[in-house]
């Protein structure tokens, strides 16, 4: 009788009741911490094949009250987007392969179209300085999108970030927002001595909720029409974990200081050419957690466009966050956005306060916020009805979060 298959089937037992990552710091989710994780995985006997299944849910209660600039006449209700959704249900595997090869794939189960695919990417790892990375993934720009998605400071990213930009034309596209978030790509980076690290990528630059090739040559610049993009750290005490304080980490101390720029050249399906440059900290020191960001948006529109005056804008945020107890987060964050270009006075201002709550042994986190719309220096009150359409005056919101 052939015992091998018995013999496999032994050893692969012996794996799972293992059940721990090894320490290999290049096995990562973007989603929750693998590296050194207590979980369910799968080892080869020789650790050079890991397999790890990851799984990141997060729900949530929401209230949203908007002004009355905007709502329709006959229908003045003020509160809207308001109630519970499940903002991110993701389910995917992480590991390693033949020693010098990394890979990860995630779905949302929560989005619809192409950005059901989440992540899916694989890196080639010649050594600490020089990697490569192709699929879809991060790209290398604001320090709010690089961090660990199941371990940020509040339960949803700065309004600076996220919200499109007002300029005085209507377009059949999108206006731009700051954030460039996941897209497809490759890229290039590694650390250098432990304290530098760099990324250098080439995306399609149409974001996450586009799966196919289609880009074509730039009209205006003769190039290809992609988005272009660079990020350089330096972390003087080493590495920086990617979380923004976390209850199994509150003995270390980090600091990181970064630059990042990116071009995206005829952004937005051929409306307009988009340089942005970014700047920023993040600052860990045992319970204490601090991080800002500063970034600049120059809007060019195409020669098709017809319309020859750029628009710059400018955008970011501080916040920060410290433990009462091991379980007990509290935070704060002021957000900052001068959303209708400089042409235009006025400025969006956004200040937050957040709680976490850890509940060890089960894998939970629990964070509530509650963020406020304030508006100042507008030339007069048609600029100031029209700077936050679309936005909330008052949010407030509980999620609940599972991965394991």
């Amino acid at each position: 009788m052939n015992n091998k298959p018995i013999l496999l089937l032994l050893s692969l037992t012996a794996v799972l009741t293992h059940a721990q990552v090894n320490s290999d710091k290049y096995i990562e989710s973007d989603v929750i911490p693998l590296a050194g994780k207590q979980g369910f995985s799968f080892e080869t006997p020789a650790g050079d094949f890991v397999f790890k299944p990851f799984l990141l849910v997060q729900t949530s209660a929401k209230m949203n009250y908007y002004d009355d600039e905007g709502l329709e006449l006959a229908d003045q209700d003020n509160v809207a987007n308001s109630g519970f959704e499940v903002g991110n249900a993701l389910l995917g595997f992480s590991g390693k392969a033949f020693g010098r090869l990394t890979f990860n794939f995630t779905i949302n189960a929560a989005q619809t179209g192409d950005a059901l695919l989440q992540q899916a990417w694989f890196d080639l790892n010649l050594r600490d300085e020089l990697r490569f990375r192709v699929g879809k993934f991060k790209t290398p720009f604001n320090q709010g999108y690089l961090v660990t998605l199941g371990e940020t400071l509040f339960p949803s990213l700065p309004v600076s970030l996220t919200a499109p930009v007002n300029i005085p034309y209507s377009l059949n596209s999108v206006n731009p927002n700051i954030a460039t978030g996941f897209d497809l790509g490759v890229q290039m980076h590694g650390l250098i001595n432990g304290k530098w690290e760099y990324r250098v990528g080439i995306f399609n630059g149409t974001g996450i909720s586009v799966n196919g090739a289609r880009k074509t040559l730039s009209d205006d610049l003769g190039i290809p029409s992609l988005l272009y993009a660079a990020r350089l750290a330096y972390m003087p005490r080493g590495s920086m974990p990617t979380h923004q304080g976390s209850a199994s980490d509150l003995e270390n101390h980090k600091s990181l200081f970064a630059l990042s720029t990116s071009y995206n050249v005829e952004a937005n399906w051929q409306a307009s050419n988009d340089l942005r440059v970014g700047a920023e900290f993040a600052y860990l020191f045992h319970r204490w957690y601090f991080t800002g960001e500063a970034y600049f948006l120059h809007m060019k529109f195409t020669k098709k466009q017809d319309i020859d005056k750029p628009y710059n804008f400018l955008g970011g945020y501080l916040q920060g966050g410290y433990f009462l107890t091991r379980k007990v987060q509290l935070a704060a964050r002021y957000d900052l956005f001068n959303r209708n270009s400089f042409d235009t006075d006025g400025f969006l201002n956004l200040p937050a306060l957040g709680l976490n709550y850890f509940i060890s042994g089960y894998n939970l986190k629990l964070q509530a916020m509650y963020q406020y719309l304030g508006r100042w220096g507008h030339r007069d009150q048609l600029a100031r009805d029209n700077d936050d359409l679309g936005l909330a005056q008052h949010s407030a919101q509980v999620m609940l979060q599972f991965s394991f």
